[in-house]
């Protein structure tokens, strides 16, 4: 750890004490509105995360999970406490935009293209995900998108925009679903996708889908907690925002995180990154 992180860490945890004084005292404060991105509940994730922190600190979270770019907007409106959401670019245009305060990483996976075994666009041997995408528009083979404006589908047009291509009807579909549901639509129309590893391991009992891209750097995908600012929304439940945010970046809450699917997928589905991990 960094001395400017291991201080950070530290003052974030001092912090939370603090705080966790003030809310116990409180019993208008039970409840906390949580957005994010589907991903983090397609994957179990948040089954194995969130019951911990409701029994240790006695505040119920109420989970909305919908794309990164929808759970913005509910924090933007005041209509969430907090959000953990996994689309960089459009974190820091809501932070500097004064939407949210105190944003800190919590963890990270990959992304990965995954489609028909028998891969009909020829996509397996593609040096990196742009040229798998171009491969797949060359031929026309159906590719599902999130159309939700979803982390995933951020990074899908990304990856979009650098190939120069604009994708489109019969080959691309938008789907508006979350990602279970994309890839499920996938699975059933023998069908490209671009997918969270974590959501993909999840479903893949359920699936005839391979993972066909993987490894490129542009495929990382990173995921924050941030606050939703209580000087725009003072309603807000800013105190049991901090609290979360503390735990998801603690050391029980980063082991939470790390051993997660490890028994079940035997690997982790998502790395912590707030402290060094083992």
């Amino acid at each position: 750890m960094t001395r400017t992180r291991a201080l950070a860490f530290s003052g974030l945890l001092i912090g939370v004490l603090l705080l966790l004084a003030v809310v116990e005292a409180s019993a208008a404060e039970k409840r906390l509105r949580l957005s994010t991105t589907t991903s983090t509940e397609n994957s179990g994730l948040l089954v194995a995360l969130i019951p911990p922190f409701e029994a240790r600190f006695g505040l119920q979270v109420d989970v909305i999970p919908v794309g990164t770019g929808k759970a913005l907007k509910l924090a933007e409106g005041g209509d969430v406490d907090v959000t953990l959401v996994h689309a960089p670019e459009l974190e820091e245009q809501f932070m500097k935009q004064g939407f949210g305060v105190n944003r800190r990483y919590v963890m990270y996976n990959d992304f990965v293209i995954v489609g028909p075994p028998h891969d009909p666009a020829g996509i397996k041997n593609a040096p990196d995900a742009k040229s798998a995408f171009q491969r797949i528009a060359q031929t026309k083979n159906l590719f599902i998108s999130r159309g939700d404006r979803s982390g995933t589908h951020i990074k899908e047009l990304n990856l979009w925009g650098k190939t120069g291509l604009s994708p489109s009807l019969p080959w691309y579909l938008e789907s508006g679903r979350g990602m279970g549901a994309v890839l499920i639509i996938a699975d059933q129309k023998r069908a490209y996708t671009l997918t969270d590893r974590g959501t993909f391991l999840s479903f893949r009992q359920k699936l005839d889908l391979a993972v066909l891209v993987e490894g490129d750097p542009a495929l990382f995908n990173p995921y924050h907690v941030i606050a939703t600012n209580p000087e725009r929304h003072p309603h807000v439940n800013y105190l049991g925002a901090m609290l979360l945010i503390g735990w998801l970046t603690s050391p029980e809450g980063q082991e939470v995180i790390a051993i997660f699917g490890t028994e079940e997928f035997g690997r982790p589905l998502f790395t912590p990154a707030a402290i060094p991990h083992r």
